[in-house]
């Protein structure tokens, strides 16, 4: 019963992922929409660094923070 349910499961998912790559192709489409303004495109250090350096500098920010707050409650709790 657990092969059945998986094969139906996967049957299921295969066919949802099948069906939203068909219908997002209109997204693709080189044609522009009335009112589309698109702005001048992002360089390639640009791109990098939206994409890829601010989002690490964001990870290190935020776990910075809870690090030293864990340290300063754990110096709390000492004395």
């Amino acid at each position: 019963m657990d092969k059945k349910n998986a094969l139906r499961a996967g049957a299921l998912a295969s066919g949802t992922t099948l069906m939203m790559l068909l219908m997002s192709s209109p997204a693709l489409a080189l044609n522009r929409d009335d009112g589309d303004d698109p702005g001048p495109g992002l360089s390639v250090i640009d791109t990098l660094g939206l994409y890829v350096a601010a989002p690490i500098v964001l990870f290190l920010v935020i776990a910075g923070l809870v690090m030293v707050g864990d340290k300063s409650r754990k110096q709390q709790k000492q004395g």
